[in-house]
């Protein structure tokens, strides 16, 4: 992976996570253990210090960055979809930021606490624990159901899994001319990742494995 120190602060990233070889990290960044970052994702600590803390995941495409003199923190079990931009915020234990969304400077997100996808959190605006905020600018939508966290808690377990699964057989190698004969199969099958609707209509409840957020928790 592009690691780079900057006037002598290096990149610290725990044995146990895992970060793509094309994710980039510069200076005073901090990946706690069973984090997962993904390809393309840009941790840069040049100016003050970039947390993740243990079983987050940041995933690809993402930005996390901050202003000079700063912490910028992904609190353990944090979930933040592809392209999403988190600068000088604090984002609270098992909350989830939706794809592309962005969460500004002093922005605190509360613990178990969803951004929906697309969203602008504006700086110093305050997401209360277990609620919604969506739209831009984000606004509070409403309280969040158990049904709801238990499916971010297992969305979250899936990238825990995805970390051990990286780290343990990701390799990089060259590409086949055609499909071989009896090709195996990848270990997350249809019951792993499930859209929150679905989860919702399930007979499975809580406990209907989840990948990601769904595109209705923008709506």
């Amino acid at each position: 992976m592009p690691v780079y120190s900057l006037e002598g602060v290096i990149p610290v990233v725990h044995p146990r996570a895992f970060v793509h070889p094309a994710a980039v990290l510069i200076g005073d960044v901090h990946v706690h253990a069973d984090c997962y970052v993904g390809p393309f994702a840009s941790l840069r600590g040049d100016f003050g210090r970039i947390v993740m803390l243990e079983g987050s995941n940041l995933q690809d495409s993402c930005v996390f960055h901050t202003f000079p003199g700063t912490e910028a923190v992904l609190g353990r079990d944090g979930h933040v979809g592809h392209g999403a931009i988190l600068h000088g915020c604090r984002i609270g234990a098992g909350a989830l930021i939706g794809m592309n969304a962005v969460v500004m400077d002093g922005a605190d997100v509360g613990a178990e606490a969803f951004v929906g996808a697309h969203a602008f959190v504006k700086a110093g605006f305050v997401v209360p624990p277990r609620t919604l905020a969506a739209g831009s600018p984000a606004r509070i939508v409403r309280e969040l159901n158990a049904q709801e966290l238990a499916w971010k808690a297992n969305g979250t377990k899936v990238y825990q899994e995805l970390t051990v699964r990286s780290r343990e057989t990701m390799r990089e190698c060259a590409p086949l001319a055609e499909v071989e004969p009896n090709r195996p199969a990848l270990s997350t099958g249809a019951e792993t990742s499930v859209l929150l609707d679905v989860h919702r209509s399930g007979p499975g409840g809580p406990e209907v494995r989840s990948g990601g957020p769904s595109k209705r928790l923008v709506e």
